[in-house]
């Protein structure tokens, strides 16, 4: 398999943390895009190593095993199965040290038989045991409204095109398991699993936290202080919505049920929370100042 710096094609060194992976991936995958570069079978290829790389160096557990052992880091439990019992049989021949830098007394056949158990060939002559395939991981980028809602997604992983269902309410960093979609086995073992991250943007309309939704509507001073009827966006179009009279600045008001759909729990959905944000009229006409001047000079006698 050929090796890929995940570091490389982050553009970021080995010791970013973890919101430096998350930003640097962002800004590259905004530019790589599929959506952005159809006709680009280079920029598609990118998109696939960053997935790749993102889903690697995000999770500690992994980055940890790549920083390790490099290409082979899914291998990485394997390795160190080997090198306890490598070390079990130093002790056992009384910690001699055997050519080419292995431990143990190991003579060059008795090395390569003790090696090959470990990760495969048995001894001369039999079949080799079976070892399941590389798991693949990728990401796959959502709009908010697209995560809003059940649909089929096709993309491609290692040039093989996967066709999924996505459940409406997945959230941002999300990860699924499709098993034996991975790597084949070797020797008719079975086949890795693909892991599957959701990356869910928030749109310019909506800041989404959990299962809820935020926005934010502009009203006029004259609706804040007198009431009145507006329409706010949601998921799927717009609302009515009655203005309270006297309503500041900075008030919020709840809309039960019509936030983001719960993922796997049909028909449930999070609230939507509206911000007011009172619009202070400018480039008055004469005849406006002497009003809000009348209106001034009541308040004052009140």
């Amino acid at each position: 398999m050929e090796f890929i710096d995940y570091y490389k094609v982050l553009g970021i060194d080995k010791s970013a943390t973890q919101p430096q992976i998350k930003t640097a991936y962002k800004k590259l995958a905004r530019k790589l895009h599929p959506d952005l570069n159809p006709d680009d079978k280079e920029a598609n290829k990118k998109f696939q190593q960053l997935n790749e790389a993102n889903a690697v160096l995000s999770d500690p557990d992994k980055r940890a095993k790549y920083d390790k052992y490099g290409k082979d880091w899914e291998r990485g439990e394997e390795y160190e199965k080997y090198e306890q019992a490598q070390q079990g049989q130093r002790q056992s021949y009384g910690g001699g040290q055997a050519s080419g830098g292995f431990g143990g007394d190991f003579e060059g056949g008795d090395f390569s038989n003790f090696f090959e158990s470990m990760f495969g060939q048995q001894s001369r002559g039999r079949s080799r045991a079976q070892y399941k395939g590389q798991d693949y991981n990728s990401t796959v980028s959502l709009t908010l409204q697209e995560a809003a809602t059940t649909h089929k997604q096709t993309f491609s992983v290692n040039g093989k095109s996967i066709r999924i269902t996505v459940p409406a309410g997945v959230t941002d960093g999300q990860t699924i398991k499709l098993a034996n979609q991975g790597a084949p086995g070797s020797s008719g073992g079975p086949n890795g699993d693909l892991y599957i991250t959701f990356s869910v943007a928030n749109s310019a309309q909506f800041k989404r936290v959990g299962d809820d939704l935020y926005t934010i509507k502009e009203i006029d001073l004259y609706t804040a202080v007198l009431g009145g009827e507006i329409l706010v966006p949601v998921l799927d179009g717009t609302l009515k919505l009655n203005v309270e009279p006297g309503t500041q600045n900075g008030a919020k008001v709840r809309l039960k049920g019509k936030g983001f759909p719960i993922y796997k729990k049909e028909g449930e959905y999070g609230n939507l929370y509206v911000t007011y944000q009172v619009s202070i009229p400018t480039n008055l006409t004469d005849k406006q100042k002497d009003l809000f001047n009348e209106l001034a000079a009541i308040s004052k006698t009140n």
